[in-house]
């Protein structure tokens, strides 16, 4: 299948992403908690970034940047977890309820908090490799986290949905990747799309608030929380629908199964 081709098929996926959240809006809940959690725990590790900012560099200043970077790291992962579970019940006909989500992605909390180990440790070298200011350190960073990227782009619905070791969930993921590759790219491509073709309409309502009301207190007021809602909502929005399509392309890629909401994607032609 040639790329072109591929870049089709994740076309598709991205839009029938968006008929399954249409379909089931309660999965934009679990990015809208991730980022609420992740604020309160950055706020309650002394101000997060904000803290480490006004430190030397030094050893606390790279203990507070770990502990952000795990936290973070597993919030994001224990929550986008919750997602692709609840969003192959959809797949199956099924009506999961948000506790049910989070139960699974609990249930997995050890090799979720593995992986948020890995990911922060990850993330602290290559932020050392990116401030010894040698040219070539940092293209070899960039190159490395453009792989990590890719090879970890199915970890989460490798760690739901089987029961591997920390060192299998890399590979596992990898080897997703290698079969989707080019959907993988047309989804992003796709989601990416719609999220900013809302985004867009969005702004423009606000910017309409502005215009209507004019250049008063109301009117900036009413512009900008416009703006801020809908800028939220297309987080949410984007966020939901790519973990979405990464599922979907995880069952067909693992389980040779086509889930029914996806009968516009010719998933037969992927490989």
């Amino acid at each position: 299948m040639g790329f072109f081709g591929r870049l089709k098929t994740g076309w598709n996926l991205a839009k029938d992403s968006t008929h399954v959240l249409r379909e089931e809006p309660s999965l934009a809940v679990f990015p809208l908690l991730s980022g609420i959690f992740g604020l309160l725990f950055m706020a309650a590790l002394f101000g997060g970034t904000y803290v480490t900012a006004g430190l030397e560099e030094g050893p606390v200043t790279y203990a507070v940047l770990f502990v952000l970077y795990f936290g973070s790291t597993f919030i994001a992962a224990f929550f986008n977890a919750a997602l692709v579970h609840n969003a192959r019940e959809v797949f199956h006909g099924r009506d999961p309820t948000l506790g049910e989500g989070m139960r699974a992605a609990w249930s997995h909390k050890r090799t979720l908090a593995i992986w948020a180990l890995v990911a922060a440790t990850v993330g602290m070298i290559l932020r050392a490799i990116e401030g010894s200011d040698n040219p070539l350190a940092e293209i070899a960073a960039m190159l490395f986290s453009v792989a990590w990227g890719i090879l970890t782009y199915f970890i989460v619905p490798v760690i739901v949905f089987e029961d591997v070791t920390p060192t299998e969930m890399f590979k596992r993921s990898g080897e997703t990747f290698k079969s989707t590759w080019g959907e993988t790219a047309g989804a992003g491509f796709g989601v990416g799309l719609v999220t900013a073709i809302f985004a867009i309409v969005g702004l423009a309502l606000a910017v309409g608030v502005f215009f209507l009301f004019g250049a008063g207190t109301f009117g900036v007021v009413g512009g900008v929380a416009v703006g801020a809602v809908v800028l939220l909502a297309a987080y949410l929005f984007g966020s939901a629908l790519g973990y979405i399509a990464r599922t979907a392309l995880y069952v067909y890629a693992t389980e040779n199964e086509q889930p029914e909401a996806f009968r516009n994607v010719d998933f037969s032609r992927t490989h």
